[in-house]
């Protein structure tokens, strides 16, 4: 079985299905710990690049897996798969591939975007999956993996609204579970901030998303 990160363990833990699809997966770890694990029973790889479809089907030989050569969510016909999952994408990437085929989005996705995972939280938001759980990895820098289920209609109950728009930028579970690692990560993003006199208006809302959270923490 292949090592996984801490990253990709947290994902996998997600996934229990019978048929999963995972996007860009390169070496197809993810794959063939979930198969070799039994959380899954079938698994295809989807890649749009002719070396990392090698990799992945070669690690996949003898497995109930094959990998596929495509653009996406173009590798799976709609109702083919019970759960996807994309990591190490930018979520600009991410939200393009979920964009392009909703209708072949299965009622379970993991994401793990490496930036902006706000811009997947409105995605959710405008596409009728809610956030049943997100998490926070500390690796060789902070992750965020984010697990969906299609709802259809109805506000996602993870948002409160107490502050709407610093729960998309910061993550309405992380806010709410207010773990002593996400709160030491907001003080350090806080003081990174202040250092600048000039920041872009993204950053700028940014900042003041976190200021607004650690001071009704108390903690600024």
């Amino acid at each position: 079985m292949p090592h996984l990160d801490e990253r990709l363990k947290k994902v996998a833990q997600e996934i229990r299905v019978k048929t999963h699809a995972d996007i860009g997966s390169d070496h197809a770890n993810l794959l063939v710990a979930l198969l070799r694990s039994g959380r899954v029973l079938k698994g295809i790889a989807i890649e749009n690049k002719q070396q990392p479809l090698f990799h992945s089907e070669t690690a996949l030989l003898g497995l109930n897996a094959e990998a596929r050569f495509a653009d996406g969510l173009d590798g799976i016909a709609e109702g083919e798969v019970d759960s996807l999952s994309i990591c190490g994408m930018g979520a600009e990437s991410i939200v393009s591939i979920l964009s392009s085929h909703p209708k072949r989005i299965p009622e379970l996705i993991v994401l793990q975007p490496n930036r902006r995972a706000d811009l997947i939280r409105r995605w959710g938001i405008d596409s009728g999956f809610h956030l049943v759980d997100e998490q926070m990895v500390y690796g060789h820098r902070p992750y965020v993996i984010l697990t969906y289920r299609k709802a259809g209609h109805g506000a996602d109950p993870a948002y409160r609204q107490i502050d709407h728009q610093a729960d998309l930028l910061l993550g309405p579970w992380l806010v709410q579970r207010r773990e002593a690692s996400f709160v030491d990560l907001l003080h350090e993003e806080h003081r990174y901030w202040e250092q600048f006199t000039q920041i872009s208006q993204a950053s700028l809302k940014r900042r003041d998303a976190i200021q607004r959270v650690l001071k009704r923490w108390a903690l600024l």
